[in-house]
């Protein structure tokens, strides 16, 4: 893997915290050439690497993804991995929440990769799509979330028919990790990472696992789908060949929380759009 990655000219957006920071970490520490994208400026040794612009600003993209490029003297992969997770009511109308998570989960990454495409065409690159176990398995709470991942899915299976030939499109599903990504929907009553959790066995997911499985996906063998873990990989199987013992478990987790009085959703109220 190292050989692989050595001066790779790598651009990964939701740089500035979480699995995009531990990702660019081990992407430098393999010799790769990287800059990241983040709506937050980067921190410490990281701070001149991440250009701020919004995903869900088209012009900023633009501009932010073209910078990139030339700072990289050129692109040899892109990791889609920037998102937003809320929670909403899957019984209510769709609100200005429901139409950031789209924003963000599936246009952000449609925007970045349509500004990056020449670039990756010209290396014959690779697109790394990062989209969430919970795109394959069912939970309640998170129909926007879940709903964007699923569509950022169908966007990599798209991309790979009609660019296929030219560049690789692989679709990595994290799981579980503690991340500033879950402080919303932790803020409204809903912890994952005490859904995941049974006590003798957890199923979060660690930052630098998950982050080594990035790399993974970026070098080697292009694969369509994978998990960033073993686990996750497990995870992934199950929820697409037994997706009915998936819901099963969920449920029974749900419920079981439900009952213990550990789970207290309170949505938030939000104007319709």
């Amino acid at each position: 893997m190292t050989k692989a990655l050595n001066g790779k000219r790598i651009l990964i957006t939701g740089a500035a915290g979480g699995l995009g920071t531990a990702a660019m970490r081990q992407f430098l520490a393999k010799g790769a050439q990287v800059i990241g994208i983040d709506r937050n400026p980067g921190q410490g040794d990281l701070a001149e690497r991440v250009l701020v612009a919004d995903l869900r600003d088209a012009a900023a993209v633009k501009v932010s993804v073209a910078d990139a490029i030339e700072r990289l003297g050129g692109l040899d992969v892109l990791v889609n991995n920037a998102g937003w997770l809320d929670l909403q009511d899957a019984g209510a109308p769709p609100a200005d929440d429901t139409t950031a998570a789209i924003d963000i989960n599936l246009l952000g990454p449609w925007r970045v990769t349509a500004a990056a495409l020449p670039a990756l065409l010209a290396s014959h690159g690779r697109i790394i799509n990062v989209a969430s176990l919970f795109a394959v398995v069912n939970a309640p709470f998170v129909p926007a979330y879940a709903a964007s991942k699923r569509a950022l899915v169908a966007y990599s299976d798209v991309l790979r028919m009609q660019y296929g030939d030219r560049i690789g499109v692989t679709t990595v599903y994290p799981g579980y990790m503690n991340t500033a990504i879950h402080e919303p929907a932790v803020r409204q009553g809903l912890s994952v990472g005490t859904i995941v959790d049974f006590g003798i066995f957890s199923a979060q997911e660690s930052l630098e696992s998950a982050a080594r499985g990035l790399l993974a996906a970026c070098s080697g063998r292009v694969q369509r789908d994978r998990g960033l873990t073993a686990l996750g990989g497990l995870t992934l199987w199950g929820a697409r060949y037994l997706p009915w013992l998936i819901d099963r478990v969920v449920g029974w987790r749900i419920a079981q929380l439900v009952r213990g009085g550990k789970l207290n959703v309170q949505l938030r109220a939000a104007s319709t759009v």
